[in-house]
């Protein structure tokens, strides 16, 4: 990956903070998406689905190697991620 190199602590702290206005967009995107799919599962089982679970993970871990983040942090934050996208879609599920 190609970063473009700063010439101020300014100029970092407006790329963080570009760089967090795109990943907090996202989540909210892929959130929408995730209660979405709350209509096509049939189970609560549906909902957990662990093996989706597991085959994200390993995804995200390759894809943060890929772009050199820490896979182990990846992790962390996706799992956490998975687990409260987890409880709201398990609500929405409930409040069919």
């Amino acid at each position: 990956m190609n970063v473009k190199k700063c010439e101020s602590l300014e100029e970092v702290r407006s790329n963080i903070d570009r760089i967090d206005n795109d990943i907090i967009r996202l989540i909210a995107e892929r959130g929408t998406f995730v209660l979405q799919a709350s209509r096509f599962k049939k189970s609560e089982e549906g909902v957990k689905d662990s093996s989706r679970v597991e085959a994200v993970i390993k995804n995200v871990r390759e894809k943060a190697e890929e772009y050199g983040a820490d896979p182990d942090m990846t992790e962390t934050l996706y799992r956490e991620m998975i687990h409260r996208f987890t409880n709201m879609e398990m609500k929405e599920f409930h409040n069919r």
